[in-house]
């Protein structure tokens, strides 16, 4: 488990491991829950498996941290390394919101086929070219990629593409989507989405806001979602998910600029969300 931009181990503000990485966090200005309990770790089981809370110093200007990350992604690579050498058979997987993403994105590249096996991006910041190369390596071949976006992060996206060079020209986030062998994309603000979901895992609740950079992690359901993806990866396999997806995602500000529901003219109106 990795957090994004801005938190830092030790610091007396923005500590991953106090706060949102913790079994037991601290309070927390925004209303906000903790993973590694919602993801199943501390409930005392045997077979609950191993949670990893993996710190990185992502403080500084974006493009700075951004360099960091791929730093970190190495170290990440070693961590997952010495984890195979402990247990060959065990299987290892990634969860990571926004920039955190980049660390696995960048350890596919220094691992063996099969050291890593399921990834799920909640938002992140990367771009699209550099996560399908990423994809391609042969550890990247083996490993499921679920790409967790919302149109609740478009101001996000946008302000990535903005301030970080992309690899090539015509380069967007993984936000606007991501088509490989071995990937899928849920966007949880999609009404489609979100019945498919609650059919085939668990109800997630449905978006709230136009602009959140924080709700594919705190949107109530959201968490346990993972927690089966996780655990169950041949119940849930990559085609199970894919099914019942519209063919392609909602575009990049239709949430922002969408016109607001009637719900004081209509009053069998929905809340507007």
């Amino acid at each position: 488990m990795t957090r994004g931009y801005k938190y830092c181990p030790d610091h007396v503000r923005a500590c991953p491991h106090a706060r949102i990485l913790s079994l037991h966090p601290m309070t927390m200005h925004r209303p906000c829950s903790s993973w590694p309990q919602p993801l199943g770790f501390g409930s005392g089981f045997d077979d609950e498996g191993l949670g990893i809370a993996f710190g990185w110093n992502a403080q500084g200007p974006l493009w700075v941290a951004h360099r960091r990350a791929a730093q970190a992604g190495r170290a990440l690579a070693a961590l997952i390394r010495d984890l195979r050498d402990l247990n060959p058979k065990r299987p290892i997987h990634f969860i990571g919101h926004s920039m955190g993403i980049e660390l696995a994105v960048e350890a596919l590249h220094h691992i063996a086929p099969g050291s890593l096996n399921r990834i799920i991006s909640m938002t992140g910041a990367a771009y699209q070219s550099r996560t399908l190369r990423a994809l391609q390596t042969p550890a990247g071949q083996q490993a499921d990629f679920i790409n967790v976006t919302s149109r609740e992060n478009d101001l996000f996206d946008f302000l990535f593409e903005w301030l970080i060079q992309p690899p090539q020209r015509g380069d967007r986030s993984i936000g606007t989507g991501l088509h490989a062998p071995n990937a899928v994309t849920l966007q949880i603000d999609c009404g489609r989405t979100l019945d498919h979901l609650s059919r085939l895992i668990f109800p997630i609740a449905a978006a709230q806001r136009r602009v959140c950079h924080w709700s594919s992690y705190t949107r109530p359901g959201v968490l346990r979602v993972y927690n089966a993806l996780l655990r169950h990866r041949d119940r849930l396999s990559l085609s199970q998910l894919q099914s019942s997806l519209p063919t392609s995602p909602t575009r990049r500000w239709s949430r922002l600029f969408a016109l607001p529901r009637p719900e004081g003219i209509l009053p069998f109106a929905q809340k507007a969300s």
